[in-house]
């Protein structure tokens, strides 16, 4: 009788731990998830206030003015616009399909490919904007 009923104490008590060892890892995994999408938004706000500061810096001192940042594109952005005074990016984040716009106080245009890692990019002064390419 002894045995039965320790075994079967034993039973229940490492039933319960896997349980709650289940719901941590499930709660954790989620919680990563979300995680990584704000360390990709950080990313992301960090490189376009650091574009669209050089180029109204380099707008503002004039024709023929250049500057040479570099930045850092997180994984999963799918597509780069940049149109008049904004820079659009879409990206893909665990909860779907995501837009950003960011704006700038002068006109900007160009194009940027959406590749994930370390860029070079030239901002050079126009006429009457920013030029934005790939260095």
């Amino acid at each position: 009788m002894k045995r039965g009923q320790v075994s079967f104490e034993y039973l229940i008590i490492m039933g319960f731990v896997t349980f709650v060892i289940i719901s941590i890892l499930g709660i954790a995994l989620v919680y990563s998830n979300s995680i990584n999408d704000r360390i990709k938004i950080v990313q992301l706000n960090s490189c376009v206030d650091k574009i669209i500061s050089t180029s109204e810096s380099v707008f503002y001192s004039g024709y023929p003015s250049m500057a040479t940042i570099t930045c850092y594109f997180p994984s999963n952005i799918k597509q780069i616009e940049i149109a008049e005074d904004s820079i659009f990016f879409t990206f893909e984040t665990s909860s779907g399909i995501s837009k950003m716009a960011f704006s700038s106080n002068v006109p900007i245009s160009g194009s940027l490919n959406s590749n994930q890692g370390l860029k070079k990019i030239k901002i050079q002064a126009g006429e009457n904007r920013t030029i934005i390419s790939p260095y």
